[in-house]
């Protein structure tokens, strides 16, 4: 597999940077979120924002990107599962805003602790407005992680609403967490939880 340039893995939980596949290879989906990683990639780069005093800024840098990276309401509908219809349209909104805090506080925390994993593209594959973008990620050991984005398209623009590491699934992860609290206290118990994470 020839491998070109380098980017950065813009994910919930993981960033790597790595030499990448030929981009002919990814369709829509795999494409923009390539392009998005490449502006990751710039952000962390770049030898100003690289700068301690910088960091607020770099941080701000990631955040613009992340949003543009990740569907915040798709993952927070899945992620309260069962629970999302019993809301109100207020409280989808305040759960949205804290559960998007929190993962973008842990995506930028992520970009922080880069230490030289490579990721390769495997490929992507989409039906309707659904896309699954396959990643591998390779560890300086040489092991290999799968890594799955699975996106939506929002008008023209493919977004993530869950990604899968290694078979684990962070909806999937977050649901569980969710539901439990959920049933030993309440919604509102979770709420205060996950703005004080």
């Amino acid at each position: 597999m020839r491998i070109r340039g380098r980017v950065t893995l813009a994910a919930v939980l993981l960033l790597a940077l790595l030499a990448l596949v030929p981009r002919a290879w990814a369709g829509e989906p795999g494409t923009q979120l390539l392009a998005r990683i490449d502006q990751v990639l710039k952000v962390l780069d770049d030898p100003r924002l690289k700068k301690p005093e910088s960091a607020q800024e770099r941080r701000q840098a990631v955040r613009r990107v992340a949003i543009e990276i990740l569907d915040f309401e798709e993952i927070s509908r899945r992620s309260l599962g069962r629970h999302w219809d019993a809301r109100t349209a207020r409280e989808r909104q305040e759960f949205m805003q804290l559960f998007g805090d929190l993962l973008e506080r842990a995506y930028i925390a992520r970009l922080e602790t880069y230490s030289g994993e490579q990721i390769a593209l495997v490929g992507d594959e989409s039906v309707g407005n659904r896309a699954i973008v396959k990643t591998k990620v390779i560890t300086r050991r040489g092991a290999e992680i799968p890594v799955e984005y699975r996106m939506l398209r929002r008008g023209k623009s493919w977004r993530a609403y869950d990604v899968v590491l290694g078979g684990y699934s962070l909806v999937d992860s977050y649901r569980a967490q969710f539901d439990k609290v959920i049933q030993r206290t309440s919604y509102r118990q979770l709420v205060q939880q996950v703005r004080e994470k």
